[in-house]
């Protein structure tokens, strides 16, 4: 049976540029966290996730007549690979560098392909069977849409303990605040995104 985004996938192809865009909003909160990331780990803050989301959809705009898959993780796999080209080339802009790096695009997909699942593990019951969690589908996308819900201190200690997979002292100091203080906003931040997780996934 196909899934929501399936079905999309099979309608855009059609070149419905209105259910292109539905389908690729659909990846918004998914595709920013991970841009986020990456963000937090090479540019320090300096870019808008929000700006890179938005110039990886163009792309995906431009490119899809050339994607080839039929399935929800096929299109977060394309998707992720057009982010990280995206990503390469602001890190280019940044370092004042002209040619294009495909090692740094292949190592910022691996650094995507990692975090996603991450990102998929987050909220996984780790007692349940293969079987139970083969059938969460996308669920990176909906961890996504329960995190955007959150604060950003909530966000923030979640992204660094638990995608970016810092301990507890190395996120007190990205985010200057004491151990205990982290580890106090870490378990709350915990408790609402399994809340926000439970409304858009019940």
């Amino acid at each position: 049976m196909e899934t929501d985004i399936e079905l999309l996938i099979n309608e855009a192809r059609t070149g419905d540029r209105v259910v292109l865009g539905e389908l690729l909003d659909s990846y918004q909160n998914y595709l920013r966290l991970l841009a986020r990331i990456e963000i937090g780990r090479r540019l320090q803050g300096k870019v808008d996730p929000s700006d890179i989301v938005q110039e990886t959809f163009l792309e995906a705009h431009r490119q899809f007549p050339l994607f080839q898959g039929t399935a929800e993780r096929q299109l977060a796999k394309w998707l992720r690979t057009i982010l990280a080209g995206t990503m390469a080339n602001v890190v280019r802009r940044y370092a004042g560098t002209q040619a294009r790096d495909l090692r740094l695009e292949r190592q910022l997909a691996v650094d995507l392909d990692h975090s996603s699942c991450s990102l998929e593990q987050l909220l996984v019951d780790q007692r349940s069977s293969p079987s139970q969690q083969a059938m969460r589908g996308e669920q990176s996308l909906l961890v996504a849409a329960a995190m955007s819900r959150l604060p950003d201190d909530y966000q923030q200690v979640l992204v660094l303990r638990h995608l970016e997979g810092l301990t507890f002292p190395q996120v007190a100091l990205r985010m200057e605040r004491s151990v205990d203080s982290v580890e106090k906003l870490w378990l709350r931040g915990l408790t609402r995104l399994k809340k926000e997780f439970g409304e858009v996934h019940p």
